[in-house]
């Protein structure tokens, strides 16, 4: 249990028997009336997004949530397999888990799994990856560095859109949160 007054970013409440990671709070104090909290939270599963106001030092239940370091080892069927880092124990995920993650998952690269009570949560990929372009449309002359863009096929399968001059076989850095093309890397 935690006051209200002692939430933070990143905290996984328990309400409602699901589980709610505090996105932002906001501690209030009007003129007249008594303090609160207004936070928004999200849930851990579903990724839905609301907003909470609770009064100022109400306990709320927290969670706990253990996050690993796992190394993606590979894909069995429609599961995908890691292994703990410091354990080697192997975890077979569902793809509804993994979700939007497994667009940027290349085999042996690392990611942060987070586990209650023993069930997976969500997969947490770095900020950035680097991957190759298997597939674009060649550029053509007058191609410009601004400006336009055409869609790539990723090495893990993914579709992003890329800047005009790139070609096949080219890697570039992409962030995961989003699908956005970063850069090249040479």
């Amino acid at each position: 249990m935690a006051s209200t007054n002692e939430l933070k970013n990143g905290l996984v409440l328990s309400i409602d028997r699901q589980l709610w990671s505090v996105v932002e709070f906001q501690h209030v104090k009007p003129g007249k009336g008594p303090a609160f909290v207004r936070t928004k939270l999200k849930n851990v599963l579903s990724g839905k997004v609301v907003d909470r106001t609770f009064n100022a030092g109400v306990k709320v239940e927290t969670a706990t949530v253990d996050r690993s370091d796992m190394q993606y080892l590979y894909k069995d069927g429609a599961d995908y397999v890691f292994m703990d880092v410091k354990t080697y124990d192997q975890v077979t995920i569902p793809a509804a888990t993994v979700g939007t993650a497994a667009n940027f998952l290349l085999e042996n690269n690392e990611a942060i799994v987070a586990t209650h009570d023993g069930a997976v949560l969500y997969v947490e990929l770095p900020t950035s990856v680097v991957l190759e372009i298997t597939h674009t449309e060649p550029g053509l002359q007058g191609d410009r560095s601004t400006g336009g863009t055409k869609p790539a096929t990723l090495e893990t399968g993914a579709e992003i859109s890329v800047p005009l001059f790139l070609e096949t076989g080219v890697k570039v850095k992409v962030d995961t949160r989003d699908g956005s093309y970063l850069g090249r890397v040479s």
